[in-house]
């Protein structure tokens, strides 16, 4: 409902259900967000990555994918009668991209990002508006490390994690440990029961070194080539939620037979450990709608501030404002339709705009504007120089309010 009325994102019966389709402001939001799990990458060493959306058969076949999977995957036979599958993951492309050079322990950690979509032919009963889609963008990330390399790299990911959702006002995480279920271990995991145990035991020890004495017990949840920390957590209006993840994986580059030359020559094999930030973009963006109640914080909302002339004789000191914020990067709308003022007041409300400025005789009189904030928030006669200053501030150290 929210998406719709702020005109984030729509459905097509023509495009079919569980494809969203972003709008502009959808988008912005969707790079927005992007950019922002990028900054925290960046400084740790991670490097962007490009695959391509289809792939042979044979690459499912060796990371066991296509054993397990094979009913989920959305296949395409080409001309020549070649099968090829749409990538319902971005990791076994990943592998090839580090099997491609020989590597060495000074090598080690290649850290890989992309944000990019997957698809899964989920069946028509389990779609539900962005939460369960058909096309899903994920903003994942691979770490090929060595085993004495695990907690520094899993630490430096969980730091990602707390700092991103702190953000938004998410501020209480429970952790669940995703483990296997010993009972369906031929029909669900890959692997040995023995490389199961030693990543599963890993990982507790990992928690304990971390802090966490308690947390929930997710026997059967873990993905198919290894166990995973799930991060839970509670929306505003206390609905709980899975949301980011770390996965530590011995069994998929064992697959691949990865490996990179230690300090005595001799060939080690590789560990990977799979790694999201927000998970799925559209699952993450609709819980994020209703955390705020659409009230999106002023860095990420599409538009930022709302120009609003009290009439015609105050617009082109409107125009010239307006002109002014876009200058410096501020996202600025002038509306200055022949409506009442009151009328454009409400609408920019109800589009939830953070910061509405109304310029009238007085306001062009003295070279000033009257801003009024979302929350009611009411400030009059502030120069422009300053209410640049305070949206900077804002916009910088990503407040939520």
């Amino acid at each position: 409902k929210l998406g719709k009325e702020l005109g984030l994102f729509i459905f097509s019966d023509l495009v079919g259900p569980g494809l969203p389709l972003w709008t502009p402001h959808g988008t912005l939001i969707r790079e927005l967000l992007n950019d922002y799990v990028w900054e925290l990458r960046k400084t740790r060493g991670y490097q962007k990555v490009t695959i391509p959306h289809i792939t042979k058969k044979d690459l499912y076949e060796t990371s066991g994918h296509w054993k397990k999977f094979a009913e989920e995957l959305f296949k395409i036979e080409t001309r020549e009668k070649h099968l090829y599958a749409m990538k319902p993951m971005n990791c076994p492309h990943h592998t090839q991209i580090f099997a491609a050079f020989q590597r060495s322990y000074r090598d080690m950690p290649q850290r890989y990002c992309e944000t990019t979509m997957v698809y899964r032919d989920e069946q028509s009963g389990e779609l539900s508006g962005l939460s369960r889609v058909l096309s899903i963008t994920q903003d994942d990330a691979h770490v090929f490390c060595r085993e004495n390399q695990i907690e520094e790299e899993v630490f430096a990911i969980w730091d990602m994690i707390d700092s991103f959702y702190k953000t938004f006002g998410f501020k209480e995480m429970q952790i669940r440990l995703s483990r296997h279920d010993p009972e369906e271990f031929e029909q669900k995991y890959i692997g040995t029961k023995e490389v199961w145990q030693k990543s599963e035991s890993a990982l507790v020890a990992l928690m304990k070194k971390r802090g966490v004495e308690n947390y929930i017990d997710g026997k059967g949840e873990a993905a198919m080539y290894g166990p995973k920390i799930d991060f839970i957590t509670k929306d505003s209006i206390g609905r709980t939620l899975q949301v980011a993840t770390i996965q530590l994986d011995f069994n998929m580059p064992a697959n691949f037979g990865l490996e990179y030359t230690n300090e005595k020559g001799e060939k080690n094999n590789v560990v990977m450990i799979h790694c999201a930030i927000m998970g799925s973009l559209e699952r993450f963006i609709s819980t994020l709608i209703e955390h705020v109640a659409g009230n999106f914080p002023l860095w990420l909302s599409p538009v930022q501030v709302k120009v609003l002339p009290i009439s015609e004789k105050h617009a082109d000191y409107a125009r010239s404002i307006t002109k002014k914020l876009a200058d410096i990067g501020i996202r600025a709308q002038l509306d200055d339709n022949n409506e009442s003022l009151g009328k454009r007041i409400r609408v920019a409300k109800m589009e939830k705009v953070p910061y509405i400025l109304v310029l009238g005789d007085k306001e062009v009189e003295a070279g000033t504007i009257t801003s009024e904030r979302r929350d009611g928030a009411h400030t009059e006669a502030l120069l422009l120089s300053e209410f640049i200053t305070l949206t900077q501030k804002e916009i910088f150290s990503k407040e939520i309010w």
